[in-house]
């Protein structure tokens, strides 16, 4: 009932919230409505992050992050049409994609302190690593990966791009919340990491910098490509090629009757 609750709270944030629009664009619409999963915890999964091939040593826990930490809310808000569409031409990232990607992560930033909100209503405790002074990025690896928080949380599989597949697609941002209240668990409908991941290899080609192959990315060569975006447009970056134009953009490829973003 609760997470229930909070999806039709972040949803109205979304359609309501003056920052979920870009005056720029005519007032264009930067995400959609979210996708809500939930991790206990105490799963298994946390210890196996810290591991060098998956996460890294760095990569706190949940309860290393906040003691008293029983669940974990992680969401994915997806980018709306207006914004995919024009990024799915070949070359540079469209504006529009750039705005989403920069002023969708202050949005992002918000829907955390709005979750944090609303779990200080019932006198819960939460934790948002993303916005604690704690979280760091060295060499390309955070200490709190979205990616595979969402992964835990029962909302997807990885990519060729290293990008989570989700039922509505890739394209978009993820956030998460670590609270103190016990949560059921989203159930994690896949077995291997991948799964989601058609393997079509579109993401390949479509990768400026070629820097995804059919068995690695190297993200070196994708920060190089990103510092040079961010040059050409000053305070924004983003590029989103990979997760655009390509069969997971908006649903996930592999599964039949989904109820997928249009």
């Amino acid at each position: 009932m609760f997470l229930h609750k909070l999806e039709e709270t972040i949803a109205d944030f979304i359609q309501n919230s003056e920052q979920n629009f870009v005056d720029e664009f005519d007032m264009m619409q930067i995400y959609d409505p979210p996708l809500l999963g939930v991790a206990g915890a105490s799963d298994q999964l946390w210890e196996i992050m810290k591991e060098p091939n998956v996460v890294g040593p760095d990569h706190l826990t949940p309860k290393e992050w906040l003691s008293e930490a029983n669940s974990v809310i992680s969401y994915f808000l997806p980018f709306t049409e207006e914004i995919r569409s024009s990024n799915r031409l070949e070359g540079l990232p469209s504006k529009e994609w750039l705005y989403g990607r920069c002023e969708g992560e202050m949005f992002n930033d918000a829907v955390r302190l709005l979750i944090i909100d609303e779990i200080e209503v019932v006198e819960g405790k939460a934790l948002a690593p993303a916005l604690d002074k704690r979280f760091t990025i060295n060499n390309y690896i955070s200490n709190w990966s979205e990616r595979h928080v969402a992964f835990i949380a029962g909302l997807g599989t990885f990519s060729l791009s290293h990008s989570l597949i989700t039922n509505f697609g890739t394209a978009g941002r993820i956030g998460s919340v670590i609270v103190d209240l016990e949560l059921e668990p989203k159930p994690r409908l896949y077995q291997e990491v991948e799964e989601y991941c058609s393997k079509c290899g579109t993401c390949i080609n479509r990768c400026p910098p070629r820097a995804i192959t059919e068995n690695n990315k190297d993200e070196g060569s994708c920060s190089h490509h990103l510092d040079k975006i961010l040059e050409l447009n000053k305070s924004r970056y983003g590029c989103g090629k990979c997760q655009t134009a390509v069969p997971c953009e908006y649903s996930n490829p592999t599964k039949l009757n989904l109820i997928t973003k249009k």
